[in-house]
């Protein structure tokens, strides 16, 4: 997240595995998936219904019970072709960690703390369903950020709590109005320069098992590589988050946590390609239009 009116620097750390750039899901992810434990869940609309499945490959086999809680695989599959994704859980609450990379400063004093806002559920964005820029918008940024899914409930977590209670992260895009944020616009809060509908792109998948504090992430606009960062870079970790937010208020299963962008962020405009891209979870992309 970046704060008012900052032009900020770029970061230039590599990211493996990310060469198959137009698809939603890199292709090793099946192969991975297999060799060691980690599974990533889907939210799908089939036929009419929306379910949950466990993607494997180009095939996602259905669950049936929670989520969060017991649940089993199908042995039936169905075509990843033939299913719409959509962000991949349905949170009661969506917040978001801002200047959490060093990169993204820009000059500004390091926080001492996880400085922490909330997007409302309505700014939500499937993934491949296109970001909307408001008709008096003029400076709509991107934001390439690794999101957490709660997975249990959480009061007062302490560290080990909080490191049991993450189910497993996805790929957001918390965009950003600058005008609104901080310039010539400003409002008293962030309630539309973060949370106007479809500012919060989610998806395609929730990757469980991986090590979280170190993935390589980077944000792709028309193909061009303008972010890259590792998780391992974060000021603040994921646990960390978890704890600070968890002394306050409560959080449960299915919520989720914006934590951060790299780096210098851009404006978008309509015709736009927005990709997000995190090893070991896929591509995030999005088309941006006009209102």
């Amino acid at each position: 997240m970046t704060l008012p009116r900052r032009d900020l620097i770029r970061s230039a750390v590599g990211l493996a595995g990310a060469a198959a750039a137009a698809t939603q899901l890199a292709a090793p992810l099946a192969a991975q998936s297999a060799n060691n434990g980690v599974r990533h869940y889907v939210r799908y609309s089939y036929r009419g219904a929306t379910s949950y499945g466990l993607l494997e490959g180009e095939q996602i086999r259905p669950l049936t019970g929670s989520l969060f809680g017991d649940h089993r695989p199908a042995t039936s599959t169905i075509k990843r072709s033939d299913v719409k994704l959509l962000y991949p859980c349905e949170p009661r609450q969506v917040l978001a960690a801002g200047l959490n990379y060093r990169s993204h400063l820009d000059g500004a004093p390091q926080p001492t703390r996880p400085e922490i806002f909330f997007k409302p559920i309505t700014c939500l964005q499937n993934p491949d369903d296109p970001i909307i820029i408001p008709k008096d918008a003029k400076n709509v940024h991107y934001e390439a950020e690794i999101v957490i899914v709660v997975g249990k409930q959480l009061h007062h977590a302490t560290r080990e709590q909080a490191e049991a209670g993450i189910f497993g992260v996805t790929c957001g895009n918390d965009v950003s109005e600058r005008d609104w944020q901080g310039g010539p616009d400003k409002d008293l809060q962030w309630w539309r320069a973060k949370g106007a509908d479809t500012f919060g792109p989610l998806g395609p998948c929730i990757a469980r098992g991986l090590n979280y504090g170190k993935l390589n992430l980077e944000m792709r606009l028309n193909g061009k590589v303008v972010q890259k960062q590792n998780t391992s870079d974060l000021l603040f970790d994921l646990p960390a988050i978890l704890v600070q937010v968890t002394k306050y208020m409560t959080l449960f299963p299915g919520d989720v946590i914006y934590t951060g962008t790299p780096g210098k962020t851009q404006p978008m405009k309509a015709g736009d390609v927005a990709e997000v891209v995190i090893e070991g979870i896929g591509t995030l992309r999005n088309p941006v239009k006009a209102a």
